[in-house]
C-alpha cells in the first residue's frame, strides 16, 4: 500500500490540512494518509505549541471515523527534536509492505537541504509536494519530486493561532468540532508574541 505521510505541528490542525489531505487521496496513487504529528519542528519556536496530547485530541476530532486517514504519534516517543529521516527509518522497519512518500509543501523546499541527512530522503522516498503561495516549483530542479496540482490553500496554523489571540473569529477556518474544542479549552488566547 502506498502510505502518504503528511508531517506537521497541526498547532492546531485546520481545513487546508485537510482539504490537502482530501486531495491527495482522491486524486494520486496514494491509497492512505497518515498525519504524522510532531512533538517539535527542529526549525519551530515551541512556546506556542499546544502540548502533544491536545494536539492529537484535536486531529482526533478532526478526522472523526475518516477510514482514508490515520493519526500517527510515533514521534512523541522518539528522541526530540524530531527528524524525519529517523521516522522514515523506523516506519519502514515496522512497515516493510509499504510504500511511504513524503507529502509536503513547496514553501519547505528552500530549507529542505537544512534537513538532517536530506539526501537520503531523496534518493529514497518520493516526495510528493503541493503548492503553497509565493513558492512556485521546478521539478527539474529535484530529485524524485512529484508537483501535485492540489489547490493553492493560503491558510497556516500561525495565521489561525495570531487571530485567535486578536480576539478574531476563526470558525470557519477550523472543523467545527475543533472550533469548539480550542473555544472550549481557551487555547491560542493572550499569548505573547
Amino acid at each position: 500500500m502506498k502510505i502518504g505521510l503528511f508531517f506537521g505541528s497541526f498547532n492546531p490542525v485546520h481545513i487546508g490540512h485537510l482539504a490537502i489531505a482530501n486531495y491527495m487521496v482522491e486524486f494520486t496513487d496514494i491509497q492512505q494518509l497518515w498525519f504524522v504529528i510532531s512533538p517539535h519542528n527542529p526549525f519551530k519556536p515551541k512556546k506556542t505549541l499546544l502540548e502533544d496530547y491536545h494536539r492529537r485530541t484535536l486531529m482526533q476530532i478532526a478526522l472523526d471515523k475518516e477510514d482514508r486517514f490515520r493519526i500517527s504519534d510515533i514521534e512523541f516517543s522518539m528522541p526530540k527534536p524530531s527528524y524525519t529521516i529517523d521516522t522514515l527509518t523506523y516506519l519502514k522497519e515496522k512497515h516493510p509492505a509499504h510504500t511511504f512518500v513524503i507529502l509536503m509543501g513547496s514553501d519547505g523546499l528552500p530549507a529542505f537541504n537544512k534537513w538532517k541527512n536530506y539526501q537520503l530522503i531523496e534518493e529514497g522516498y518520493q516526495r510528493y509536494v503541493y503548492p503553497r503561495p509565493g513558492y512556485p516549483v521546478d521539478p527539474a530542479r529535484h530529485k524524485n519530486l512529484v508537483l501535485v496540482n492540489a489547490p493553492l490553500m493560503d491558510v497556516s496554523s500561525s495565521f489561525i493561532r495570531k487571530a485567535i489571540n486578536e480576539g478574531k473569529n476563526v470558525r470557519y477556518f477550523l472543523p467545527e468540532k475543533v472550533y469548539d474544542y480550542i473555544e472550549e479549552m481557551y487555547f491560542y488566547k493572550n499569548l505573547k508574541q
